[in-house]
């Protein structure tokens, strides 16, 4: 497994991502029991597998179903989605947390910069008060990266989160905020701040406590309310090891060793034709011992550059934690 991860973080450019994800696919295709069935009945030869465009992806809801698992080994973590009573919760099953750890690290540092020279405020009330999320688990570990003595989480303490964005305003800190969305909103109506250096990153969904909303509609009250130019946002799931991140308007970009495609809304098994919208297929190679071809309930559009928006959900989808917001 050490030459597969190896692999997957030193990626560079799209042969060498085709390449790995290749090799992750034949392992899978053997290994992981229910992709491997999955693919048996879709009467797909691996043999005849030759390109990224040829690779069939594993319908999200197999994780609230199956045991997703290509590794023999026992799962260290056991990272679960949230949802509301009742609801069948999705479970990723980790059988090595470094990997996740190596993906989250790297990405972040990618987008965000060296974490030891940032504070980071966590307003992550809904999430703290579950187990198995893996939002949690990667934000414990930037909290534990960073320097600065103001980094930590926050839930319902309004008044704190206030008194230390204006203390870290004036002190000219770079700040990351990172936030469920129901509960930025519950604070800006209680405050209003003026920073306009503040990075405030939000993470999607309403958690059953407020009415959804359109994301221009979000972001526009966000911005106001913080007095900043654009939200950032993380777009990741359960069921994924990587996430995607956007600077702002919506437009999220990958990590190299993870890749989105477009299938078509009314032949699920064939990539959109026109590329431009189409239900969200996604490539995570740090996925190497579950499943890294998934393809999720999300609506999307690809842009040119390989960037991607989320445009919303299938009618008949779960409403789940990380999802976003419907045009």
């Amino acid at each position: 497994m050490t030459d597969f991860t190896k692999q997957i973080f030193s990626i560079s450019n799209a042969y060498e991502f085709e390449q790995a994800s290749l090799a992750i696919f034949n392992k899978q295709a053997e290994n992981c029991q229910v992709y491997k069935e999955y693919i048996y009945h879709l009467r797909i030869s691996t043999k005849d597998v030759r390109s990224l465009t040829q690779i069939p992806y594993l319908p999200i809801s197999f994780f609230k179903t199956h045991e997703v698992l290509s590794s023999p080994n026992t799962p260290e973590i056991i990272f679960s989605s949230s949802g509301t009573t009742g609801m069948i919760q999705s479970k990723h099953l980790v059988s090595d947390v470094s990997i996740y750890e190596q993906s989250f690290n790297m990405a972040f540092e990618q987008f965000y910069g060296d974490i030891a020279n940032t504070c980071l405020l966590a307003l992550l009330p809904s999430y703290l008060e579950r187990d198995g999320s893996s939002l949690i688990y990667m934000v414990d570990a930037l909290l534990n990266q960073s320097k600065h003595a103001d980094s930590g989480y926050f839930l319902h303490n309004h008044d704190e989160l206030y008194l230390k964005l204006k203390k870290l305003q004036s002190a000219n800190q770079k700040t990351i905020l990172i936030g469920v969305t129901y509960a930025l909103l519950d604070f800006i109506e209680k405050y209003k701040v003026d920073f306009p250096e503040l990075i405030v990153m939000e993470t999607g969904g309403m958690k059953g406590k407020r009415k959804e909303m359109v994301r221009e509609e979000l972001h526009q009250l966000l911005q106001e309310g913080f007095g900043v130019q654009t939200i950032h946002s993380e777009y990741g799931m359960t069921e994924l090891l990587s996430q995607a991140y956007s600077y702002g308007n919506g437009v999220f970009n990958c990590p190299p060793w993870m890749k989105i495609f477009l299938r078509d809304t009314n032949d699920p098994l064939s990539l959109s034709a026109n590329n431009k919208t189409g239900g969200i297929n996604i490539i995570d190679l740090a996925n190497v011992n579950s499943c890294s071809f998934i393809a999720t309930q999300d609506l999307g559009k690809l842009l040119p550059d390989g960037s991607f928006e989320v445009l919303g959900r299938f009618d008949n989808a779960d409403i789940r934690g990380c999802n976003l917001l419907v045009n």
